[in-house]
């Protein structure tokens, strides 16, 4: 990659004020390059709480201690597969500021290795 194609890429993308916050992490997430990836995680996100509160629900309308096994631990189940569908969202947030930092990393090593070359 090119120096001035790298600084245009950081000029483009880097904002020092919104760098870290949620919003700017949010704002990551949810763009058009990701639109896959968001309908994946909330349509998981969404059946796994639907299948959970379905099995609440069944749990307590249930007399018979089998099915009150079965519900509680599907409805278990379900609860850890949306930690499991929040975390993997969480680690693609933090790719996209991870990619940025290389990218930065990337300019700086080029900056330096001229100033060997020239000085």
């Amino acid at each position: 990659m090119d120096e001035k194609e790298i600084k245009k890429i950081i000029d483009d993308t880097y904002d020092e004020a919104r760098e870290n916050t949620i919003w700017s992490m949010a704002g990551d997430f949810y763009n058009r390059k990701m639109l896959s990836m968001v309908i994946l995680v909330w349509s998981m996100g969404i059946t796994f709480t639907g299948i959970a509160i379905f099995s609440g629900v069944k749990f307590f309308g249930t007399g018979e201690i089998k099915y009150q096994i079965m519900y509680a631990v599907i409805f278990l189940t379900c609860i850890q597969w949306v930690g499991a569908i929040k975390i993997f969202a969480w680690q693609f947030i933090h790719r996209n500021s991870v990619k940025r930092e290389i990218k930065r990393l990337e300019l700086r090593i080029a900056e330096l290795s001229e100033a060997v070359k020239n000085g």
